[in-house]
């Protein structure tokens, strides 16, 4: 039988992370099993003093020493290859929905069926507490936010908020979110809510 076909697509850091990888022998004089080795013999014992040393003693830069550290105490590794983010992309929708929220997921599965249908191009890429929904950049995102609200939050600039559009200060703050509707039910899921995604998607235009 066929595996089933994921609804979310591959995030964008995945492939930050594979080309990383791919070009840290050149940049650090070490492969990632090279690296991995050094630190299990002889590196400090936490991922914190991990992630101190190699700064310290290899120069290395914080993402780098990060990456390096988590990955040495065996976090990490969903980010390796799109295979394996793709079934932790999985999981992370099971755990944001499962206890008190669990009743939230109908209204988040009616919301990702929108997001996704406004243009094939459309992917939706699960993080553990919100699931981004991606054109060129994030122009939509969905999130449990209490065990009884969902939040839609839309990258809209400088719009100004009307109707059930709210304002939520990110434009100022320079964040990608810049407004949102809240959805406590299916019945609240209306063609605004539609409209505004097809706003927020037209405009993320690459830069």
């Amino acid at each position: 039988m066929a595996p089933r076909k994921s609804l979310y697509g591959v995030h964008p850091g995945v492939l930050m992370v594979q080309q990383w990888v791919g070009e840290l022998k050149d940049k650090t004089g070490r492969s990632l099993d090279e690296w991995m080795k050094l630190l299990d013999t002889e590196g400090p014992a936490s991922e914190v003093e991990r992630r101190d040393w190699l700064k310290a003693k290899f120069k290395l830069g914080t993402n780098s020493a990060w990456w390096l550290a988590e990955r040495s105490v065996g976090k990490g590794g969903e980010e390796d290859t799109p295979e394996a983010y793709l079934q932790a992309a999985e999981r992370y929708v099971e755990a944001m929905f499962a206890g008190k929220k669990a009743g939230l997921k109908p209204i988040y599965d009616a919301l990702l069926k929108i997001g996704l249908a406004v243009s094939k191009d459309v992917k939706a890429c699960p993080c553990q507490t919100i699931v981004p929904l991606y054109r060129n950049h994030v122009f939509a995102q969905i999130k449990p936010t209490t065990n009884t609200r969902i939040d839609i939050g839309f990258a809209l600039k400088d719009t100004k908020a009307k109707g059930r559009l709210i304002d939520t200060g990110g434009f100022a703050k320079k964040d990608r979110i810049t407004h949102r509707i809240p959805i406590t039910s299916l019945a609240e899921i209306d063609d605004e809510v539609k409209r505004w995604f097809k706003v927020a998607y037209d405009m993320d235009i690459r830069a």
